[in-house]
């Protein structure tokens, strides 16, 4: 039995995909290693997984615009080819966000209650071009989440799209209405709406288009407009995501919301990254609702958090973010933006992050990142369908998952989270294997 070993270190960032490989050979583990070993069990398993995916956002899609054809043609055949990243999975905003290059929204007519005057101009300006090519790289339909950032103006209690502010209750059904519309307008076009989410962040009050819930008014949202306007639509086949914010409150979050009745209406819960780790949070979740589909839906460096320079340890960040989050019971993994700018925009309030792809709009010179390379090691080589297995390790300065494909083959990733190299004796089923992890390396095993 041996194993192909594909390594990634911090500093070579010039072509997608990975930077060295190499072959190692199990032998019997005869002697009974004990020290330094990761063993891998699949014959234990867990839940299955549906994929990666990533946002395109208007920001993202404007940037897109200005490369030329190779450059685009190399993003796109990155992330989404059968080959490279094998991208299945798409999150797009309803209206705009933080990532747009202004705010705008598809109907602003208070008095429109047939939704008449909706149009979607805006997002067919620079989205719905870059997801065409996106599917055509894919060679498929991709799977589209949803997400409402705000409502139109005049249906919050502040009346602007920013500053949160909540929903008015006279304009439940409308607002319901206006999100179905958005689904069946991609349905037309003939895209493949799979879930939405209620609100993005529906307890942050942000300086960009932000909208805030109550859990109470979240499940009230759900079961009494939300839920009934989709089947009236016949859009009963669109899952439902809850909360779709950070994950030190899911767990309780998901605990007001489900109930007996409500449990039909909900497929999942989508969290995001940036208040911390809290993996125990996800396994609680998982633990008490274990038929729920646990996705993380946004994550991405922030510069107002991060060093932008510190290449390195914003991709061990992320992937330590990656594989704790697997290992506590995801089961899909959306990236944030596909695509910036060398600001890590355009954003319409200057809240810059970073993307595994930068494009510098003065040199023209498009710029993958590191942390594409740290995404290559899990979306390349975990397919859809593929379970995770249970493992143990002798220390925590190794990341580690593991995953069993559909056709057999064991996926194992490891990231060193610290500057010195780890030895590791690798067993599986009575074989026992040698390598070393560098320091700040990650590096996916395949075996079989």
């Amino acid at each position: 039995m041996r194993a192909k070993i594909y390594a990634t270190c911090a500093g070579r960032t010039e072509e997608a995909g990975l930077d060295s490989s190499k072959t190692i050979e199990f032998r019997e583990d005869i002697e009974g290693a004990e020290n330094q070993v990761v063993n891998l069990y699949p014959e234990i398993c867990y839940e299955a997984f549906e994929g990666f995916g990533g946002a395109v956002t208007d920001a993202a899609a404007y940037v897109y615009s200005l490369m030329d054809p190779e450059q685009k043609k190399q993003v796109m055949e990155t992330y989404f080819s059968p080959e490279q990243m094998k991208y299945k999975m798409v999150r797009i905003h309803m209206d705009s966000c933080d990532f747009s290059t202004d705010m705008y929204e598809a109907m602003s007519d208070e008095t429109d209650t047939e939704l008449s005057t909706f149009s979607m101009e805006r997002t067919e300006k620079y989205i719905i071009p870059m997801l065409e090519d996106a599917q055509r790289a894919a060679g498929q339909r991709l799977e589209i989440m949803l997400s409402p950032w705000s409502p139109p103006s005049f249906m919050k209690t502040n009346g602007e799209r920013k500053n949160g502010g909540s929903l008015k209750p006279e304009y439940y059904d409308m607002w319901a209405a206006y999100i179905c519309r958005y689904i069946m307008e991609f349905k037309k076009r003939g895209f493949l709406v799979k879930r939405i989410s209620l609100q993005n962040e529906p307890k942050a009050v942000q300086t960009w288009d932000s909208c805030v819930y109550s859990a109470e008014q979240e499940k009230e949202f759900l079961k009494n407009h939300m839920y009934p306007v989709l089947q009236k639509n016949g859009l009963s086949d669109i899952e439902i995501f809850i909360w779709d914010h950070n994950k030190e409150r899911a767990y309780e979050r998901t605990a007001v919301i489900l109930d007996e009745e409500t449990e039909k209406m909900v497929s999942g819960v989508a969290c995001h990254w940036y208040s911390g780790d809290h993996f125990e949070g996800i396994r609680l979740v998982r633990e008490r609702y274990p038929k729920l589909k646990l996705i993380i839906s946004e994550s991405c460096i922030e510069y107002s958090k991060f060093d932008c320079a510190d290449s390195a340890a914003n991709a061990g960040r992320l992937s330590h973010e990656i594989i704790g989050d697997f290992n506590h019971g995801i089961t899909a993994f959306y990236d944030w933006n596909l695509l910036l700018d060398e600001k890590g925009g355009p954003n319409h309030v200057g809240n810059y992050c970073q993307a595994p792809f930068l494009f510098d709009t003065k040199s023209r010179v498009l710029q993958p990142q590191l942390l594409q390379k740290h995404f290559y090691h899990f979306a390349h080589f975990i397919e859809r369908g593929a379970r995770r297995i249970a493992f143990s390790r002798y220390t925590d300065a190794l990341d580690v998952t593991a995953y069993q494909n559909p056709d057999g083959t064991i996926v194992f990733v490891m990231l060193n989270r610290t500057k010195e190299i780890i030895p590791v004796n690798l067993r599986i089923g009575g074989m026992v294997a040698e390598l070393s992890v560098s320091g700040d390396e990650i590096i996916t095993g395949t075996i079989g």
